[in-house]
């Protein structure tokens, strides 16, 4: 009985402590001539400071759809702030007419369908989500 109160409490204990968040990587379509991209220079395309690669090609970024986990995840890890903030941001930019957010997509399928259908096109993934199709250009904690 003992044994088993063991298993059960270690199992609670992995439960409670939560799966791992998955890693996201930013990725472009195979055929962009961009191989790798800086933290800093995703920042520029994605908070609306440059719509071009640095290659002078056009920039065309692609968001998850709000309150996604994905989202959340990669603005933290992007910038060290939540959607909220993120949301706040943009809305002074809007307002100022300096710039407009990254286009945001309904389903995860349709995000994919277009990195996958267009060379301006960079988003971010899950890395399990990335077949040859696409190209991760950044990975963070590199």
């Amino acid at each position: 009985m003992r044994l088993l109160n063991i298993r059960t409490a270690s199992l609670l204990l992995l439960l409670s402590l939560g799966c791992p968040a998955q890693a996201i990587v930013v990725v472009v379509n195979k055929q962009n001539p961009i191989d790798s991209l800086s933290k800093t220079q995703i920042i520029d395309i994605f908070m609306g400071r440059y719509k071009t690669f640095p290659n002078g090609s056009s920039a065309y970024p692609l968001d998850r759809i709000s309150g996604s986990s994905e989202k959340q995840q990669f603005y933290q890890e992007l910038v060290n702030k939540s959607e909220a903030k993120i949301n706040t941001y943009w809305s002074r930019l809007l307002f100022s007419g300096r710039a407009s957010p990254p286009s945001s997509f309904k389903t995860n399928d349709e995000m994919l369908a277009e990195l996958k259908g267009s060379q301006q096109a960079i988003g971010y993934v899950l890395e399990s989500e990335v077949d040859d199709s696409l190209k991760v250009v950044y990975r963070f904690g590199e």
